[in-house]
């Protein structure tokens, strides 16, 4: 199952990576969010690794999260596995100015258990729901990162 989004950031793609790279912020971020992280490997660069512990559907989950491939400024690519469930987030970032970028996100969610094969099966009952989740957090993102990058 795949989600793919793309929204236009009005900053130079050399920034826009620089940011989505800022792994110290990120942490922070998604520590506000309410997820335990910890790094277990360090980087910069690809290997650098992290252990996430979230609450989903009523449950604690832990999910392994490893930068895999990682071409500056134009390639982040993102494996993570959750019980039976890998997941793969892709970010393309393309130049269209040199004020302007365009950043592509995919997430492709493979199931490797039963257990996860149900949890797929369930999101894609509801999948229209959670494209239009996943298109309005990554354009609040994009708003955000935008704004902080206007006043830098």
């Amino acid at each position: 199952m795949e989600f793919t989004t793309k929204e236009d950031i009005a900053a130079p793609v050399e920034q826009v990576y620089a940011e989505l790279t800022d792994y110290e912020r990120l942490e922070r971020q998604i520590m506000r969010r309410g997820v335990a992280l910890r790094r277990v490997a360090e980087g910069p660069g690809v290997g650098m690794a992290w252990q996430a512990t979230f609450g989903f559907r009523g449950k604690e989950r832990e999910a392994r999260i490893t930068l895999v491939e990682a071409q500056a400024p134009d390639l982040l690519v993102y494996d993570s596995l959750s019980g039976g469930l890998e997941m793969r987030t892709r970010l393309e970032f393309v130049a269209l100015s040199r004020s302007r970028t365009r950043v592509t996100m995919t997430a492709d969610l493979k199931p490797q258990t039963l257990s996860a094969r149900l949890l797929v099966q369930s999101l894609k009952l509801a999948r229209g729901n959670l494209e239009k989740r996943f298109r309005v957090r990554m354009a609040d993102y994009a708003k955000q990162l935008e704004d902080r990058l206007s006043r830098a």
